[in-house]
C-alpha cells in the first residue's frame, strides 16, 4: 500500500536502468521505486537510447560494458542532447583510466561493482539535484532572453518604455542626458544607446567629472600642446579626440567646473575642440551623452549649473527609474546576479529561497540596482550550500519590516483622508489599494504580498476577475 502512494506521488523523477544482468537490473529497479523514483529498464544500448528519446529520463544509470554497443557510446549520443539527462556510469571492472575516460566524456560519477546500494542512492539524489539546478538555470536564461537589453535587465513597462525611446533616439546626432537616482545604471544604458547607434563600430569613452580634479579636467578634456604647462613634455589627445566618430559619456556632469561648462557648451554649438595651449582648433564628431543624479533645474536655481547648457543637453532625455518601480525587473535582476557571480566566485550557488526573495521584495533599495547586486554578492560569498537563505543577506534587509516602508505612514494617512471628511472604511481600503498599486508600478503580485491578501482577492478589489 506504502509503495502504490508513492507510485502516485507526483512530480517524481524518472531514472532509467540500462543493465543486461536480470536479477541486478530488477533490483535496482526496486531500490529506486522504493525511494520514490519513477523507473524504466533496458538490457542493451539501442533500447536505451529508444527510451530516452521517447520518455526523456532525469538520470540513465548504465553499466559500461553491454550488448552491442557499450556505455560510453550511450554517453556519447545523450550527451549531444540540448538538455542531456544526468549519467551514472557503473561495471564490475573498474579501472582508475575507465573512470577518468567516463566522466571526460561527460558522466557525472562511476562506481564499481559489488555496489553499494546506499551509496548508489546517495549519488543518484546528487546527480538529479545537480539536474534540477541547470534545468532552473536553463529556463532562467530562456526567461531572460527577451529581458536582456544590451546587458541591462528588465521587462517591467517602465523599462521597455526607457527601452523604446532609446531606440527612437539612437540614431539621432544630438547631445543626450541621462538622469535618475545613484544606482539606477545610468552608465549602462548610455552604453546600450551607443550600441545602438551607428556609433556602435566606433569608441565609447566615458569620464566620471567628479573624478578628475578640477584643474586637469581641461586637459583631460580637451588634450594639451607640447609645453602648454609645466611637465607637459609633449602634446597629449584628449577625451575628445580619443571618442572621435564615437561617444563621450560625461558621468556626474553635474560636478563639471561651471567655466567648462562654457567650453563644453561652444563645443557642442559648433563641434571644434582647442587643446590647451594650442592655436589652432579641431574639428569633431563625437556624440555627448551627459548622466546624473542631480536636478538639475535646481542647480540652475542655485547658479550651479549653466541654464543654456542645460537645454542643450536635455535636446534628448532618458529617465532612469528607480528599482522600487520595476516590479518584478528585481526577481530577474537577483536571479541574473546569482548566475554570474556563482560563477566569478567559484559557487555552486543556484538561486535564492522563497523567503530570502520575498524579504527582498519588501526592501525599498535605495541605494537600486547598484544594492541589489552588492547584496547578492555578499548572499553568494557567505552561502555554503545551493540555494541563498535571509541568513546570507545583509542585515539591512534581514531587518527592514513593512512598517518601516514609506508606503505607510502619517503622510499617507494624511493624503488618502483629503477627499473626504469621514470616508468610509471600504473606501478607505480602496485608496490604500490603489496607493500601494501606483507606487510599484502597478505591479499586483507585489502589491498583494505588500497588502498581505491574496492575489485573487487583489484581482477582486479591482474587478479584474482574475486577468
Amino acid at each position: 500500500m506504502k509503495k502504490k502512494t508513492q507510485e502516485s506521488s507526483a512530480p517524481r523523477e524518472k531514472v532509467l536502468v540500462v543493465e543486461d544482468d536480470t536479477a541486478l537490473r530488477g533490483l535496482l529497479e526496486e531500490e529506486m521505486r522504493d525511494a520514490g523514483l519513477r523507473v524504466r529498464t533496458a538490457a542493451d544500448a539501442a533500447a536505451a537510447w529508444s527510451l530516452v528519446e521517447r520518455w526523456s529520463p532525469d538520470l540513465v544509470v548504465s553499466d559500461l560494458r553491454l550488448p552491442g554497443a557499450d556505455g560510453l557510446d550511450l554517453l556519447a549520443r545523450v550527451r549531444e542532447l540540448p538538455l542531456p539527462p544526468g549519467f551514472l556510469i557503473m561495471t564490475a571492472f573498474g579501472t582508475v583510466s575507465q573512470a577518468v575516460e567516463a566522466l571526460k566524456q561527460g558522466a557525472d560519477d562511476f562506481l564499481t561493482k559489488p555496489l553499494d546500494l546506499d551509496h548508489l542512492l546517495l549519488c543518484t539524489r546528487r546527480i538529479l539535484e545537480n539536474r534540477r539546478l541547470r534545468k532552473d538555470v536553463q529556463r532562467f536564461r530562456e526567461a531572460l532572453g527577451d529581458a536582456d537589453f544590451h546587458g541591462i535587465i528588465g521587462r517591467s513597462s517602465v523599462m521597455t518604455g526607457l527601452f523604446a525611446t532609446l531606440k527612437q533616439i539612437a540614431a539621432a546626432a544630438g547631445p543626450v542626458l541621462i538622469t535618475g537616482e545613484s544606482g539606477v545604471g545610468k552608465d549602462l544604458v548610455a552604453r546600450a544607446l551607443h550600441l545602438e547607434s551607428p556609433r556602435k563600430e566606433q569608441p565609447f569613452i566615458a569620464v566620471n567629472c567628479a573624478g578628475i580634479p578640477a584643474e586637469l579636467l581641461e586637459s583631460e578634456f580637451f588634450g594639451h600642446a607640447a609645453g602648454a604647462f609645466t611637465g607637459a613634455g609633449q602634446s597629449r589627445k584628449g577625451l575628445f579626440a580619443e571618442a572621435r566618430g564615437g561617444s563621450l559619456l560625461l558621468d556626474e556632469i553635474a560636478e563639471m567646473p561651471i567655466e567648462l561648462q562654457a567650453k563644453l557648451l561652444r563645443i557642442l554649438q559648433d563641434g571644434k575642440v582647442r587643446p590647451v595651449g594650442a592655436n589652432r582648433e579641431t574639428q569633431i564628431d563625437v556624440r555627448i551623452i551627459a548622466a546624473t543624479n542631480r536636478n538639475l533645474e535646481e542647480q540652475v536655481r542655485q547658479g550651479r549649473f549653466r541654464e543654456d547648457l542645460y537645454f542643450r543637453l536635455e535636446t534628448f532625455g532618458l529617465h532612469v527609474p528607480p528599482l522600487r518601480e520595476r516590479g518584478d525587473d528585481l526577481d530577474l535582476l537577483a536571479a541574473r546576479f546569482v548566475d554570474t557571480l556563482s560563477v566569478q566566485m567559484e559557487r555552486e550557488v543556484r538561486g535564492l529561497s522563497d523567503e530570502a526573495i520575498n524579504l527582498m521584495r519588501t526592501y525599498p533599495f535605495p541605494g537600486n540596482v547598484r544594492e541589489l547586486r552588492n547584496a547578492i554578492e555578499r548572499a553568494v560569498a557567505f552561502c555554503n550550500g545551493r540555494e541563498i537563505a535571509p541568513a546570507h543577506l545583509p542585515e539591512r534587509i534581514r531587518k527592514h519590516r513593512a512598517g518601516a516602508n514609506p508606503l505607510v505612514g502619517e503622510a499617507l494617512l494624511t493624503q488618502l483622508l483629503a477627499d473626504s471628511d469621514l470616508p468610509s472604511l471600504e473606501e478607505l481600503s480602496n485608496r490604500y489599494v490603489a496607493h500601494v498599486l501606483e507606487r510599484l508600478g502597478g505591479n499586483k503580485r507585489r502589491a498583494a504580498q505588500i497588502l498581505d491578501i491574496s492575489r485573487a482577492t487583489l484581482y477582486r478589489r479591482l474587478g479584474l476577475n482574475g486577468e
